[in-house]
């Protein structure tokens, strides 16, 4: 099974660049995030919305802002610099020989089959004891 974010139009949403809020999430007037709660709702029309990134969303977030409180639109992205100023990868040199006091370090398998529990289908522990339902595999 494979668990995904549900998807919806903040989706459509560039980071840091105000849209009219009316264009991507018609419905009821709404208030600027800055004025605060106490202000007067505005038609959307008048309202922009900006997605924001956050630090443990990747989605970000969306505020809407009337025009007095939009923030600036981001930049746009500086261009990496020309593929001819980048060093070439390194390639090993012909007279250097490789180190014999090196280990070379195992990576773990990860194509373990490990025991499951037939009704819960979760991994069971070590002990053989289903840590959902108890029952002993």
């Amino acid at each position: 099974m494979k668990i995904v974010a549900s998807s919806d139009w903040r989706d459509g949403l560039a980071f840091d660049s105000p849209t009219l809020v009316s264009e991507v999430a018609p419905g009821e007037p709404a208030r600027c995030a800055t004025c605060g709660p106490d202000s007067a709702p505005r038609e959307r029309t008048e309202l922009w919305a900006v997605k924001h990134r956050h630090p443990k969303q990747h989605s970000g977030y969306v505020r809407f802002y009337c025009l007095l409180h939009t923030p600036a639109a981001a930049p746009a992205p500086v261009a990496a610099p020309a593929a001819a100023a980048r060093p070439a990868s390194r390639a090993p040199r012909a007279d250097r020989a490789p180190r014999a006091d090196r280990v070379p370090v195992r990576k773990p398998d990860l194509d373990v089959v490990r025991a499951m529990c037939p009704d819960c289908f979760v991994e069971v522990s070590a002990v053989g004891v289903c840590g959902m339902c108890g029952r002993t595999v």
